[in-house]
């Protein structure tokens, strides 16, 4: 008589303590809200929920990890799309594939932007476009790294405006924004929350479906005319096999964390948009775009890489 219940005890999740694994350094604005998601998740779900920072190969090093841990619910990855769209194609030896995690709930997009010094003769779009069309190849530009989102956001946006430009690859926001202070090159490449407080630059738009409410003032690519949105975007994923009734019921602990305050506080620190969180269906269903999108993207620079 004993062994239904049994059997219901083993099959209660959470039944211990869950890892949620950042495959990138504390600190950051997506560590920090993944701090503020497991605070919540760790609420109503009743087990500890802990952050682990696991970084290593642009993040395949974490995200291999959970992809190989047991599919049970009990570890969980804070990820951007990029490690399904990007890393198994820039890195075919890491055993990262497309289908290595499960997504659960998407918990923030990050924007990019095309920033320039405030002396810049560039502001707008249509000054960048003709002065990329006066002299091809000319206009030069840095990002954080080849097949870096901000990278590729360009390419996508350039495809979009006939234009051939300069990439300049570096290791971070910082030194991109440095060089185009100085004048080494004509602009840079960001994601939007490295131009939060700064005055020492002037953005000439946001790649996103919608203004930024930290910057209400830079108009969007696609009010510029060029209707692309390229964000680099992300959230809660799981091991491929987890079954379906553990991962709607993170899916719906997500729902509810996403609309707090606590994280909603966090996300707004972070320059998140209005809507940045979506289930599991449309999650999966962006992240299959997106691995589609990138891989066009990725074949363009291949010879570069």
């Amino acid at each position: 008589m004993a062994l239904p219940g049994l059997a219901r005890a083993e099959e209660a999740f959470p039944s211990r303590p869950i890892q949620v694994v950042n495959p990138y350094p504390a600190g950051g604005a997506t560590d920090l809200m993944a701090r503020a998601m497991a605070t919540g998740l760790q609420q109503r779900l009743g087990q500890p929920v802990v952050v682990v920072n696991r970084d290593g190969a642009a993040g395949a090093v974490g995200t291999l990890g959970v992809a190989r841990a047991a599919a049970d619910g009990h570890t969980l990855a804070f990820v951007p799309s990029l490690v399904l769209s990007v890393l198994p194609v820039t890195q075919p030896n890491s055993g990262l594939r497309a289908d290595a995690l499960r997504p659960v709930c998407q918990m923030f997009a990050n924007a990019q932007a095309i920033a320039v010094r405030t002396d810049s003769p560039l502001r707008t779009l249509a000054d960048l476009v003709a002065a990329a069309k006066a002299s091809p190849g000319a206009v030069t530009y840095g990002s954080l790294g080849i097949a870096s989102i901000p990278h590729l956001a360009i390419l996508q946006w350039a495809r979009a405006a006939g234009i051939e430009m300069t990439h300049v690859p570096y290791r971070g926001d910082g030194a991109v924004m440095t060089d185009a202070l100085a004048g080494r090159i004509d602009f840079a490449a960001i994601v939007l929350g490295s131009a939060s407080g700064r005055t020492d630059m002037r953005l000439l738009a946001v790649f996103d479906t919608a203004r930024n409410p930290a910057f209400p003032e830079v108009p969007t690519a696609a009010e510029q005319g060029f209707d692309v949105a390229p964000t680099s975007f992300g959230g809660l994923m799981a091991p491929s096999g987890t079954p379906p009734e553990r991962i709607a019921l993170l899916e719906a602990a997500c729902a509810e964390v996403a609309g707090g305050e606590v994280y909603r506080a966090a996300a707004r620190r972070a320059l998140q948009p209005a809507a940045f969180h979506t289930g599991a269906a449309a999650f999966a269903g962006r992240l299959a775009r997106d691995v589609a999108e990138k891989a066009e993207l990725l074949r363009a620079i291949e010879p570069a890489r």
